[in-house]
């Protein structure tokens, strides 16, 4: 029997999809959260992972996005060979204005992070289109439909190789986590692809990350084929690293591995990759004919009840009085709450900064004792002062550093993980701190911001650098005015625990 399905309720299905997953979190996520929450040993990794557990909640409840950065979107669509498609457009066209009309929503504006001609202009699309779709043709008479919303410092984490078939697939993997960092927002899932062809292993890592997290019930079943003995062994052996939550050192730095393959040639082993950050978003509908498939809310008696509260070790900063002097004593690991006026900037605001210190040429903005933000934020609405405005990831900044360092008086930087040597011999050399803020906190951050204005660079959009004024905005130092940084710090002292002992990962 020939299913009928229209063109509408394929759009309003994609469009319901990408609204819900952009403020709920899936509950097994929520949950394994929660679980490592309790169980982590290091005050920091625990702190972040409570920011990430009462941001989720917020945005359950207002119905604001996770985290700034509303991802790149992929669809994996199984059409039904008994299916009619009824409409004008083709069925990508369909999912695409999903996608645009989700992005546009005027109740909650996603940001639009997609740029066209992407070794150019970079120009950016203005609706978050196109998204990437695979198809599948399959016996039925329904369409069901995938959909993830994926970040792009957790997509810049991938990795992929061409192993020999004899090569151990753990101790590649053991090799690659470490070099990820945390920019992939740890803690979070990895999806690993094995077999196939190149382009198979990364299609095979990017389905795995559907799937839930199972890795107790897995544990207490026992593994029944070669995929899920793996996925426990990498379990164990990358929460051994002791990166955690962060990559600030910890107990926890995945909440599960999720693996699939595909045979393979005799001469090769393809393996991939890729992380799901602390924004994971995805979820599933089926078309039947019916109608459009429409997301059912969760209860938030799902969420835990966390508090966050300012301990006696925190350290207010006043920044608008603020003097190199001041920041010399700040050490790696330490909490501050921020109070006064930042500036913000990331990658494309850096570039012309740079380019026009090269030529000469005044800078729009006074960044003399000032500390800048790493952060494209998502637009308001109703009366935000500012959307969700979590931190980007910091290394891409790395190159840049010590030109602005150097020639703007620049103070501080505030991002998310580590910094690579580059950038930590330039604040070393100028006496300057790198700050980090939660990745996937994005709007428990925004709350912390009372007032918002563009200074320069507007037609950069989210790019723009904008002025923030901040109310103890949580930050730790992550790399203090010697060059020492806690993401260095942090996962040798974890990893020596467990290694010595001292302290069990479960």
């Amino acid at each position: 029997m020939v299913t009928v399905i229209r063109q509408d309720d394929i759009i309003a299905s994609v469009e319901d999809a990408l609204q819900f997953i952009s403020y709920y979190h899936p509950k097994d996520f929520i949950d394994a959260v929660y679980d490592a929450y309790q169980k982590e040993a290091n005050p920091a990794a625990k702190d972040a992972m409570a920011q990430i557990l009462i941001n989720s909640r917020m945005c359950a409840e207002g119905h604001r996005p996770i985290c700034q950065d509303t991802g790149i979107v992929t669809a994996f669509v199984n059409v039904g060979m008994d299916v009619r498609i009824e409409g004008e457009m083709s069925l990508d066209d369909m999912i695409n204005e999903g996608v645009r009309r989700a992005y546009k929503n005027v109740d909650n504006v996603l940001r639009a992070s997609i740029l066209a001609d992407p070794d150019g202009a970079r120009k950016n699309t203005g609706d978050n289109t196109p998204a990437v779709i695979h198809y599948k043709i399959v016996p039925g008479n329904t369409i069901d439909v995938h959909v993830a919303a994926k970040g792009g410092g957790s997509e810049a984490k991938s990795k992929f190789a061409m192993l020999n078939p004899s090569d151990s697939v753990v101790d590649w993997v053991l090799n690659v986590v470490p070099q990820m960092g945390a920019g992939w927002c740890p803690p979070g899932m990895l999806g690993i692809g094995i077999g196939g062809t190149a382009e198979k292993a990364m299609l095979l890592a990017k389905e795995a990350l559907l799937d839930p997290i199972d890795i107790q019930e897995l544990r207490e079943r026992g593994a029944s084929n070669r995929a899920e003995t793996l996925r426990l062994e990498l379990f164990d052996k990358v929460n051994a690293l002791g990166i955690g939550a962060q990559g600030l050192g910890g107990l926890t730095t995945v909440l599960d591995v999720k693996i699939k393959d595909f045979p393979t040639h005799a001469a090769n082993k393809a393996i991939a990759v890729i992380p799901n950050c602390a924004a994971t978003r995805h979820t599933h509908f089926t078309l039947d004919g019916s109608g459009p498939a429409l997301q059912t809310p969760p209860s938030l008696d799902d969420w835990p009840q966390i508090t966050w509260e300012v301990g006696a070790n925190m350290r207010r900063v006043d920044l608008d009085g603020i003097s190199p002097a001041d920041i010399q004593d700040w050490q790696p690991g330490d909490t501050l709450l921020l109070s006064g006026k930042i500036l913000t900037g990331r990658d494309a605001a850096h570039k012309r900064m740079v380019d026009m210190l090269a030529k000469g040429e005044q800078l729009p903005v006074d960044f003399t004792n000032r500390f800048i933000y790493y952060v494209g934020p998502v637009d308001p609405v109703r009366d935000e002062v500012v959307g969700p405005a979590g931190p980007t990831t910091a290394t891409r900044m790395d190159k840049f550093t010590r030109t602005v360092l150097e020639k703007t008086g620049l103070i501080g930087m505030i991002g998310k993980s580590e910094r690579g040597p580059t950038a930590i011999d330039a604040i070393r050399d100028n006496k300057a701190v790198y700050l980090m803020a939660v990745g996937g906190a994005a709007y428990l951050v925004s709350k912390a911001i009372v007032s918002a204005k563009v200074l320069a660079f507007a037609d950069l959009g989210m790019e723009a650098i904008y002025e923030f004024e901040v109310k103890d905005m949580p930050v730790t130092v992550a790399v203090d005015s010697r060059g020492e940084s806690v993401h260095q710090i942090g996962p040798r002292i974890w990893k020596a625990k467990i290694e010595e002992g001292l302290i069990t990962v479960k």
